[in-house]
């Protein structure tokens, strides 16, 4: 019996699968995309020694920062609110967010640490960089961050500060409230032998703040000697590390740092040149 379906039937026959392909592929395409990752990058105002806390201010604004961390000398937790509440409201008309302090003094005076709570309260700062001198002062601190719901991260120097090695730090924190975590400073870290990218997937998640540094270690006869240089032309592992934050999502800040004096005497090239090598490099 001849086909009863006409030309026109049969056009839409083959031509159904190739409108369905064209209709899935535009829906791909104009689905939302996930944003790229790109870190948080911040400036810790040590690197910014050699100016006042106004000098500092008027360096980030100009430059384009948003995020800082800062230290005692441009902000000090001990001091008096009416203090604070003057540089808070510099910071907030400025649109600057101070986001942590640090590294800040504490002891086994638990009155003294619980002004520094206070401070952080006031400020709206939700992280505190610490470097205890003494083991039993986490114990202390973890006091505090219980009862303010306010994170604290250990920061560590050389492989002879007592958070010099991370084995031990992660051992500190691990049955710690999870509030409890890590300050990684990129360039001591490496300066202390270890690999940064290694290190932050090993303290898993708990890893709240960078210092983004670099470090070029030189061996002599005598102790070894630490170079603070551009960042990305010392013996960190940035190129595996931001991999590792690519692959965590990890949303904390990485704050330019330098312990160079003369970087610090000058620091607009150092700390350009790190926020563009951030820019560039990571994945």
């Amino acid at each position: 019996m001849p086909s009863t379906t006409s030309p026109w039937g049969r056009l839409r026959s083959l031509l159904r699968p190739l409108f369905a392909v064209v209709c899935a592929t535009t829906a791909l395409a104009l689905a939302p995309r996930a944003p790229a990752y790109e870190p948080t990058v911040g400036l810790q105002t040590w690197s910014l020694r050699e100016m006042n806390f106004d000098q500092a201010v008027e360096f980030a604004v100009k430059h384009g920062f948003t995020h800082l961390q800062m230290f005692s000398k441009h902000i000090d937790p001990m001091g008096t609110t009416e203090e604070t509440l003057r540089k808070k409201a510099i910071l907030d008309a400025k649109g600057l967010k101070l986001y942590t302090i640090g590294v800040t003094g504490t002891s086994m005076d638990q009155a003294a640490n619980r002004k520094i709570f206070e401070f952080a309260k006031l400020m709206g700062i939700k992280l505190i960089v610490v470097e205890p001198r003494d083991f039993r002062i986490i114990d202390l601190l973890e006091q505090l961050v219980k009862e303010y719901d306010i994170k604290i991260a250990i920061h560590n120097h050389g492989i002879k500060s007592l958070y010099g090695n991370p084995l031990v730090v992660k051992t500190l924190i691990a049955h710690r409230d999870p509030r409890v975590g890590v300050c990684l400073d990129v360039g001591w870290i490496t300066a202390a032998g270890f690999d940064a990218a290694k290190v932050f997937k090993d303290y898993e998640g708990r890893v709240f703040d960078i210092h983004l540094k670099d470090k070029k270690i030189e061996r002599t006869q005598g102790d070894d000697v630490y170079l603070d240089v551009m960042v990305g032309q010392g013996q960190a592992n940035y190129a595996g590390l931001f991999q590792e934050l690519k692959a965590a999502n990890w949303q904390g800040v990485m704050a330019i740092e330098t312990d160079n004096g003369t970087f610090a005497k000058e620091p607009t090239e150092f700390v350009l040149a790190a926020r563009d090598f951030v820019k560039k490099s990571h994945p």
